[in-house]
C-alpha cells in the first residue's frame, strides 16, 4: 500500500523548478542534467542552441584523437604563421606573443582555448587536425548527432549568422560532458590534461561556478559567449561543465540561453541560479550514494 505521505521523485521536482525558472525569462532557455550517468532532467533538451565556444570542448577531444592517430602527444608543437593571428577578435594568445610567426605547444594551444577562450588558437587547432568538419565528423561516430561543428570562429566573426550553425541540444553536449567525465578521461593521459584544463578554466566565473566556489567538488567547464544580433539581443551565453563529488554524486549540466533581451551580466546570473537549483537538489537528495569516481 502507498503511503499519502510517499516522497515524490526528486528528479521530477527538480524539473519542475527549473521549469518554472526558465518561464518568465526573455530569453531561450535549455538545460540538461544527468547525475550519476542514468537521472536525467531537461528544459528545452532537445532544441538547437547554438554553442559558440562551447565548441572548444569538442574540439579538444577531436585533437586529442588527432594526436592518437597521429602518435603525437600535446607537448609537440605547430607552427604558426603571423597571418593566422587576427587582429579583431578575442585572443590573449596574441596579446602575449604579438602578431609574429610562432612554433607553440599543443598544449599551450589548447590552454588559451580551453581556459581562456582563445578564438585564434581555436582555428590553429582546426588548421591542425584539417577543419571544423573533422570534429563533427568525430562526433556524429561518438553517437552525438545533435552536435553541428561547422565553422571557424573567424567565419563566425565574418557571417555572425554561422555563430546559431554551430549548435548543439543540451541533453547531447550534457550526454558528452557525462561521456567524457566518467570513461574517456580514464581512456588516455590526453583527456585527462583537457581535464585538467577544464578544471581550470578562468572565464565564466559568474555562471555555473559561483554556487560551488565553496563547495567540495571537482568542477569543470566550457563556456561560450555571444555578441548581440540584429535585434539587439545576445546571440548566447553559455556554460555546460561537470560536477564530482567523491563517494556521493556526479553531474553533467548542460545551460544554453540564447536571443536574450538582457544583458549579459544578468543573463549570466540565470545560469549561475540554475547551478544554484541543480547543486542544491543533488546535493540534498543524493548524499551518500557511494557512486565509483575515478
Amino acid at each position: 500500500m502507498l503511503s499519502g505521505c510517499q516522497r515524490r521523485d526528486p528528479n521530477a521536482v527538480l524539473r519542475e523548478e527549473l521549469e518554472h525558472f526558465a518561464a518568465d525569462k526573455d530569453a531561450r532557455i535549455g538545460i540538461a542534467v544527468i547525475i550519476n550517468g542514468t537521472d536525467t532532467i531537461m528544459v528545452n533538451g532537445y532544441e538547437d542552441f547554438p554553442m559558440l565556444s562551447v565548441y572548444k570542448f569538442p574540439q579538444s577531444l577531436a585533437i586529442a584523437d588527432f594526436c592518437k592517430r597521429h602518435q603525437l602527444s600535446f607537448t609537440d608543437s605547430v607552427n604558426i604563421n603571423a597571418d593566422e593571428i587576427k587582429l579583431a577578435t578575442w585572443s590573449p594568445m596574441r596579446d602575449n606573443y604579438g602578431v609574429r610567426n610562432l612554433r607553440l605547444p599543443i598544449a599551450e594551444l589548447l590552454a588559451y582555448t580551453l581556459q581562456q577562450s582563445d578564438n585564434n588558437a581555436c582555428d590553429i587547432l582546426f588548421r591542425l587536425i584539417g577543419s571544423p568538419a573533422v570534429a563533427d565528423s568525430l562526433m556524429h561516430t561518438l553517437g552525438f548527432t545533435d552536435i553541428h561543428i561547422l565553422s571557424t570562429e573567424d567565419e563566425m566573426h565574418l557571417d555572425t549568422s554561422l555563430c546559431y550553425a554551430n549548435s548543439a541540444s543540451p541533453i547531447e553536449m550534457a550526454r558528452l560532458i557525462d561521456l567524457f567525465n566518467s570513461d574517456l578521461r580514464q581512456e588516455s593521459p590526453l583527456y585527462e590534461q583537457i581535464a585538467e584544463l577544464m578544471e581550470n578554466c578562468r572565464t565564466g566565473t559568474d555562471r555555473l561556478a559561483r554556487p560551488l566556489t565553496s563547495a567540495n567538488v571537482i568542477f569543470g567547464h566550457k563556456t561560450g559567449t555571444g555578441d548581440v544580433n540584429s535585434e539587439g539581443r545576445i546571440i548566447a551565453i553559455n556554460d555546460v561543465g561537470y560536477v564530482n563529488q567523491t563517494n556521493n554524486f556526479r553531474y553533467a549540466i548542460a545551460v544554453f540561453i540564447s536571443d536574450s533581451a538582457s544583458d549579459m551580466e544578468t543573463t549570466s546570473q540565470m545560469i549561475a541560479e540554475i547551478s544554484e537549483i541543480v547543486f542544491n537538489y543533488v546535493s540534498d537528495s543524493y548524499r551518500g550514494d557511494t557512486i565509483g569516481l575515478n
